[in-house]
Order: structure tokens, then sequence, then C-alpha cells
């Protein structure tokens, strides 16, 4: 709807072509009853000439230009008011529920039908609690474990593809161009770039660098960072030093490495001379630490 049509159309200044293109935004049937609600209110009394008698009295008796308003535009106020009104009541009954995972936090949330998430560092989902019953859809951003509630269908929804289940327990990570989805018990179909996969428990959806692959995941009941450990098969250096950042809440450089080089291994979350080490041996990196920054770099001359 262009902009000015709600003041055109008050006016009664539409076109034939603009009324019927205005009729058909899903705005107008709103505005039509507000404005039918605004015409039935009545207006307080107001005698024109005593007013004017009352101005000039206060002039001291000159004459002065006197510009007759439309009768509509009484009204415009109490319109435009009822609709910023029914805007933000509209607004405040269905804004998303918002959940976070501040650097270095894991956080637990309950979902309205006793679905549990658990949101690793640098995480959040959104979801509707108004309309859940008929539409259970969560909008994730970094990585979640979630045990969904059996009932209808499940949905998360990424950047990167959705994940779809009925009810089962499934970890999805996607963060920049990373797409990853483990399923640990039922079946979780994942949609992506117009391909869906089906996942048993014990499998997982890999997109990592630009490669699509599907593979078995160790034997466990959830993933490992929920157990404070970060794991990693095959995952670009950058990717790692960048979790390495937000399970410590720490500024991460990296000098003259290979970015994109492979890393598999472990890391603890809780112990962090342990997982300093645990990502420079296998790489052979040498690391400083100054405060809250952490320097990672190729061990040799500097």
């Amino acid at each position: 709807m262009k902009e000015n049509y709600l003041a055109k159309w008050l006016n009664n200044e539409l076109s034939e072509q603009e009324l019927e293109e205005f009729r058909a935004t899903p705005e107008f049937r709103s505005y039509e009853k507000i404005v039918a609600t605004a015409s039935a209110l009545e207006g307080p009394a107001f005698d024109a000439e005593a007013a004017l008698e009352r101005l000039r009295t206060k002039r001291g008796g000159s004459g002065g230009r006197v510009i007759a308003m439309r009768p509509w535009m009484r009204w415009v106020g109490v319109a435009a008011a009822l609709v910023l009104m029914l805007g933000s009541t509209y607004y405040f009954m269905n804004r998303p529920e918002w959940v976070e995972a501040g650097y270095a936090q894991h956080t637990e949330t309950q979902l309205p039908d006793a679905s549990e998430v658990m949101l690793n560092a640098g995480s959040e989902i959104t979801f509707n609690k108004k309309h859940w019953e008929g539409h259970r859809r969560v909008t994730l951003q970094g990585e979640a474990f979630f045990k969904v509630a059996k009932g209808k269908t499940f949905t998360v929804e990424t950047e990167a593809g959705e994940v779809t289940v009925l009810g089962t327990q499934f970890n999805v990570l996607q963060r920049d161009d990373l797409f990853v989805v483990s399923c640990y018990e039922g079946l979780v179909r994942v949609d992506h770039a117009g391909r869906s996969v089906e996942l048993p428990a014990g499998t997982s959806f890999r997109l990592v660098a630009g490669r699509i692959d599907t593979s078995e995941i160790m034997a466990a009941s959830a993933p490992s960072w929920t157990r404070n450990e970060s794991s990693f098969r095959s995952m670009p250096l950058a990717f790692v030093l960048q979790e390495f950042e937000r399970q410590y809440n720490v500024e991460v450089e990296a000098r003259n490495l290979d970015l994109t080089e492979f890393y598999t291994g472990t890391f603890s979350n809780t112990n962090m001379n342990l997982a300093l080490q645990s990502i420079s041996a296998p790489l052979q990196l040498a690391y400083e630490v100054h405060g809250n920054k952490v320097l990672f770099y190729a061990k040799g001359p500097r």
C-alpha cells in the first residue's frame, strides 16, 4: 500500500484505480472498521459564530481571515489514534518470545508444550507463544539441543534450512555457512536448498565448507557441549577459534594461520588452560594470553 493512500481515502481523493488497489490491501478492512467507529462518535457541540465573536472581542474587534475546516478533519486525529492503538495492541499480543545464551553461558528453557531447549553460548531462539498450539515453530540463531514433546509437527527454522520432527531429541548448529543437524532419538527431516534428508537416530547432516554429507555420530544421548566439552570433526579452524571465544568470552586473534585448515578434536569449556593446549597441540600452534585477549600463531620464529 502506498503511504498516502490512507490520507487520500479519508479525504475522498483516491482515483477509482487507487481505491481498488487500497481495498485489496489487508489493512483496508481494519481501517474501514476504525473509521466506522469514529463516525459513530459524537463530537462536542461547537458554535462557530459565538467563537468568532469571542475572538473578535478579544482582539478589539479587528477582523481576520477565517479558514473553514472540512467536517472530516476533526475525525482524522481520532482515526489515526485508533490505527496506532490497534497496531500497538496487535504487536504486543503477537510479539515473539526471545531466549538468549550469552558468551560463556548455557541457557535452558521450556516451550509452551513442555518441549525443552538448551542453548549453547552465543545463541538465541524466538517463538510465538500465542499461536504455539497450532504452529510449533522456533527460529534459531546459533546452536541448540532440543527435546521435543510428542504432538504436532515441530519445526526449527534457520537461515540455512529447516528441521522438522514430531517428537524427538536433536541438535541444530547454524553459524555463517555451517549447518549441522544431529539426531539422537526418533527421526528428523532436514530441508536445505530444495533438498530433503531424513535422519534416523545416530546420524547427522553436515554442510561444511560448501560440502554436504551425512554420517554417523558417536553413541551418546546428547551433544558434547551439554557436558561442557566442545567436540569437532573436520571443522575449519576459524569456527573452532570462534567457538573458543564464545565459550570463554574472550577476544581471539589468529596471526599468520590458515583458518580454513580442518581441526578434529575436543576442548574443555570449563578449563581454559586445558582448552588452549587441546587446540594448539594437534595443529602445532603457539599461543599467548594477555588479559581477555588470546593470540594464536604458528610455532617458530616470529
